[in-house]
């Protein structure tokens, strides 16, 4: 989930310092409060990993099922890669690749995209974060960005996908040093992402043809789902915050402005509770009065962290949750974790989903 970009990055998906120029070093800085987010994030994730239907390029079925998030749908008939191709890694490296035999993904949302664009039998290994069905059952070699050199190393893989969040440095180094061509992709924090995202992978493997129409396909879907977005009665459109919870680590977080969820809020017809309220950071600890501030509709989360605070009877025991008007109105919109912030080839699910649960009679939790 990619969580895993959406908060290890952002990861959802940190400059400076001795290791300037290496992965880590290229997240920005932050507090200790962000750091304790990160710590417990990757923590969560080791605990608990991350969550198409096959067809054309039909408009996207309703997304309220989880089972369709956990599958991905891959290109009906991708290209022969054209190899080789020399790329530019985020990282600044030129990376040459001249096979894709073998291919590591250090993320679940670029093994999503390489699924997708049809390279599903040459992946030999995946991180935590990739559990739809068709990956879960390769070896697992990256565990919250923290990637095993040796276990990427023994599987001989011919090209290796990371982005910035991706590490330890030393692991991508000795995997680098050994001649395995690794490129680093930027990490996705919103739907303007996906294209490139996508555009680079493709690239990467020598299929460039299969990315835009990847790309082409994945933005008409999300086009489609907001077209069928419905109207506002009263004109308003509804706040929803965005919470990161862990209960078992007694992590409760209200999403700002960096958090990478507000293009999926805006794009749903909505507004970003936290981001609106003055949050201009990634995550701030749950507090009475930012939630009063915030005073949220309806409430985004994944559906893990939901289950970790034991559902809807849980969440509005959290301090401030239940004087919201979402927590009165016990309105909570539930995503499944290991999709809701990839912005990727199943975000329009994604979407759909979200505007479902919005817009259905008081959301989840009724």
């Amino acid at each position: 989930m990619h969580i895993s970009q959406a908060f290890a990055t952002r990861s959802p998906e940190g400059s400076g310092g001795p290791d300037a120029g290496r992965i880590h070093a290229r997240r920005p800085a932050r507090g200790r409060a962000a750091a304790a987010l990160t710590a417990a994030v990757a923590f969560a994730l080791v605990l608990t990993g991350c969550g198409g239907d096959g067809g054309g390029n039909s408009a996207p079925k309703s997304a309220g099922s989880t089972a369709d998030a956990d599958r991905v749908e891959p290109l009906a008939a991708p290209p022969a890669p054209k190899l080789p191709v020399t790329v530019d890694s985020a990282d600044g490296a030129k990376v040459t690749i001249d096979s894709t035999d073998r291919i590591v993904p250090l993320t679940g949302s670029l093994s999503e995209i390489v699924f997708t664009l049809g390279f599903g039998k040459q992946v030999v290994a995946r991180d935590i974060t990739a559990t739809f069905e068709q990956a879960e059952k390769l070896p697992v070699v990256t565990r919250a960005h923290d990637v095993s050199a040796e276990s990427v190393l023994s599987l001989k893989p011919t090209i290796v996908l990371a982005d910035t969040t991706t590490g330890p440095a030393e692991a991508i180094d000795q995997i680098r040093d050994a001649g395995i061509p690794l490129l680093v992709v930027e990490p996705a924090k919103e739907l303007a992402d996906v294209g490139r995202r996508i555009d680079t992978v493709a690239e990467a493997l020598g299929v460039p043809s299969a990315g835009t129409e990847l790309k082409e396909r994945t933005e008409s879907r999300i086009a489609a789902v907001q077209k069928a977005i419905p109207d506002h009665a009263d004109g308003e459109k509804p706040r929803v915050a965005f919470l990161y919870l862990r209960g078992s680590a007694s992590v409760y977080l209200l999403g700002g402005a960096e958090s990478g969820a507000g293009s999926l809020l805006e794009a749903a017809g909505a507004v970003d509770a936290g981001k609106e309220s003055g949050l201009d950071k990634d995550f701030t600890a749950i507090t009475s009065e930012a939630l009063a501030k915030a005073a949220p509709d309806a409430i985004l989360v994944m559906s893990k962290g939901l289950a970790s605070v034991d559902g809807m009877d849980g969440l509005v025991k959290i301090p401030g949750i239940a004087e919201t008007p979402a927590g009165m109105d016990r309105r909570v919109v539930s995503i499944d974790d290991g999709v809701l912030l990839n912005y990727g080839p199943r975000t329009d699910r994604v979407l759909a989903e979200i505007v479902e649960q919005l817009y259905a009679k008081g959301g989840t939790g009724q």
